[in-house]
């Protein structure tokens, strides 16, 4: 209901913004908000536009004819709309002064909009009249407005179909590039976890050869009678099996980490170490870029915030978006250090160390306490000119075929759906400039 009201307010915001214009002879306003493929059908027989161009001729003919600023007085308003498309029926009174008279003209309009780019549109504006005379008796019939509305319904309903059939495409075409991007982010952890299973195990390997030994000296011991150098081994083999399990349940951990990302989200939150999930990560998606690039190299950091504790999320949606962002954050290092796709190093740069940072604090905000999550690196940065573009949808950076454009688009949506918010820089800006790295900065309430 909020996002309908949310929706209906930016259409009469447009609306009233495009006939205030007119009234106020604004050109440059009013046929900003107006799409290129607009028409128009005044209260003239020939008052008719097919596009953009012949409108504004057609309005400057206007101004030409009543140069001087008037009042609008709308009688009434009814807005409707449907998908992407919202049409406003009105009628208005038009105050002219003109010399010693003031002209009150009664026009009934209907003003059609499209959502495109984000925005409200202007798409169509039709204007009638039919008691109205205009100089050289050129009017507006009762028959001609029918015939005109009906063809208008024609056009309404022709478009409509079109939008709806565009939209499912669209639909069809975001789930499979959000299943694409799923897929690609699996493909970077799998990479990193092949690399971070083996430490455990290793552990788990190491620890059980050398509790077999100490089983045998054990044995030995026991046999000659030796109980204080038995008891001794024993304890040995305690703390051995207890290193075994504690790395045998990291393996487990790890593994049940991979699945949680693989699957479809359940969208349950579940209370979630916070801090455990951002260092997993990191060092996943490391290992990720490593598996690609043997050369590369760059340095950790991890500042947590220990009185954090747990926080009601759901986990695998969160390690999509750390996961992007430390994706993201490697490549940038990895860029600037050389390639991010071969192993081609330069060397010009000697005294470069890629870093990549992540931080987390406990906030107490009027709000409530929320937890803030940094995550930064010294790679090539994101240029002043596209930071408000990348948290569009299908908007990358990367050469083709190696990003959807997907990744911060989702980042930010899951982030919003945790009642949270994700920016660039402090201030919904990038910190840094091109080339000296960057900062994303989360925000999310601990409930």
């Amino acid at each position: 209901m909020n996002q309908n009201k949310e929706i209906e307010k930016q259409i009469m915001s447009t609306h009233d913004l495009f006939w205030d214009a007119l009234a106020q002879r604004d050109s440059v306003t009013r046929f900003s908000i107006c799409a290129d493929d607009i028409t128009f059908i005044g209260t003239g027989l020939e008052e008719r536009a097919e596009n953009k161009t012949a409108y504004m001729e057609i309005n400057e003919k206007g101004i030409e004819q009543s140069p001087n600023h008037f009042a609008i007085e709308f009688l009434w308003k009814r807005m409707s709309h449907f998908g992407n498309i919202a049409w406003v029926e009105s009628e208005v009174v038009w105050n002219q002064e003109i010399g010693e008279n003031i002209i009150r003209d009664r026009i009934r309009s209907t003003t059609i909009l499209k959502y495109e780019n984000n925005k409200w549109l202007i798409v169509h504006v039709h204007g009638s009249s039919p008691d109205y005379r205009f100089q050289g008796g050129n009017y507006m019939t009762n028959v001609d407005t029918l015939i005109r509305n009906n063809e208008l319904e024609r056009q309404v309903y022709e478009r409509t179909e079109e939008l709806n059939k565009t939209l499912k495409n669209l639909k069809a075409t975001q789930s499979q590039l959000i299943q694409s991007e799923k897929m690609a982010s699996l493909g970077e952890l799998t990479a990193g976890i092949a690399h971070e299973i083996q430490n455990p195990l290793n552990f788990v390997n190491n620890f059980s050869e050398i509790n077999t030994e100490l089983v045998e000296e054990l044995q030995t011991e026991i046999k000659s009678g030796n109980t204080e150098e038995a008891i001794s081994i024993a304890n040995d083999i305690k703390e051995n099996s207890e290193k075994i399990n504690h790395h045998g349940k990291r393996a487990g951990d790890i593994v049940k980490g991979m699945l949680q990302h693989s699957q479809s989200s359940t969208g349950k939150k579940e209370p979630t170490d916070i801090n455990a999930l951002c260092d997993e990560y990191l060092r996943l998606s490391y290992h990720g870029l490593r598996a690609k690039n043997k050369k590369f190299n760059a340095e950790l950091k991890t500042n947590f915030d220990e009185t954090i504790g747990k926080i009601n999320i759901i986990p695998q949606d969160m390690g999509r978006v750390l996961l992007n962002l430390y994706n993201n954050a490697f490549y940038a290092c990895a860029e600037r250090l050389g390639s991010a796709v071969n192993e081609k190093i330069k060397t010009a740069d000697k005294d470069y160390q890629p870093t990549v940072s992540i931080q987390t604090k406990k906030l107490n905000t009027p709000d409530g306490y929320r937890v803030e999550i940094i995550v930064s690196d010294n790679g090539n940065g994101i240029p002043q000119s596209i930071v408000d573009k990348i948290f569009q949808p299908f908007f990358t950076t990367k050469p083709t075929g190696q990003g959807t454009g997907l990744g911060l688009s989702l980042s930010y949506d899951i982030i919003k759906a945790h009642g949270g918010e994700i920016s660039a820089g402090s201030s919904g800006k990038v910190e840094r400039k091109a080339g000296e790295g960057s900062t994303f900065i989360i925000q999310l309430p601990i409930d």
